[in-house]
């Protein structure tokens, strides 16, 4: 496994697609992934919202497509917060050629002036996720390193088991509805019996919602 960043110029179409946003936000930066769904257009993740001098939260919650679910910490004009965003229905098709075999990481960032995305995958799905770059804009500084899962990252308190279990569990359906595969078929697709992979869905659950409801 691998893990690539890779900063793109966007194309003239992609630019003005995310112009409106960029009138009072300065720069997007996402903390935490935490669901994408390429067949739905939906993407929600923790970021840090930094708006320009006279603008605040209040301007973001204009945009139709982006919507803040919570609000965690703010500090002067940077706010950390949970949002769900939905891609028109006209990038649905583009965004689905992003649907790979591929784990989404930070850094990743969005500015007027620059755009970057981070993937954890194999060298065959890294290929095509910087093909399917082509189609939104041109790739440039690009980075590859090792595959790792950091400290902060919230899979990061599960064990290897626990985690490959989810990640195949998200990744085939699993947590979809109507379900996309059952625990029994999923059970044979990771090589264990259905009784220890919903032990390890379950204990791996728990700890998960520890973990995102830590204070609460």
């Amino acid at each position: 496994m691998r893990k690539v960043t890779v900063e793109i110029v966007l194309s003239p179409e992609m630019k003005k697609a995310g112009a409106p946003i960029m009138d009072y936000i300065e720069s997007i930066r996402v903390l935490e992934v935490l669901k994408i769904d390429f067949e739905k257009g939906i993407k929600a993740f923790v970021a840090e919202l930094k708006s320009k001098e006279g603008y605040g939260l209040d301007d973001f919650r204009k945009q139709k497509n982006m919507e803040i679910l919570n609000v965690l910490k703010t500090e002067g004009n940077k706010y950390t917060c949970i949002i769900k965003g939905h891609v028109p229905m006209e990038f649905r098709k583009l965004m689905r050629e992003f649907d790979l075999d591929l784990i989404w990481d930070a850094p990743m960032f969005l500015s007027g002036e620059k755009v970057v995305f981070s993937a954890i995958g194999d060298q065959k799905n890294i290929k095509k996720f910087l093909e399917a770059i082509k189609l939104v804009g041109i790739a440039k500084n690009i980075s590859f390193k090792k595959g790792a899962f950091k400290e902060h990252d919230l899979l990061s308190c599960l064990t290897d088991k626990q985690r490959e279990i989810v990640i195949q569990a998200m990744k085939n359906g699993y947590y979809d509805y109507p379900k996309k595969i059952n625990s029994e078929d999923l059970s044979k697709k990771v090589g264990v019996s259905k009784a220890t992979l919903l032990e390890h869905l379950r204990k791996a659950e728990g700890r998960l919602l520890k973990n995102l409801l830590v204070g609460y």
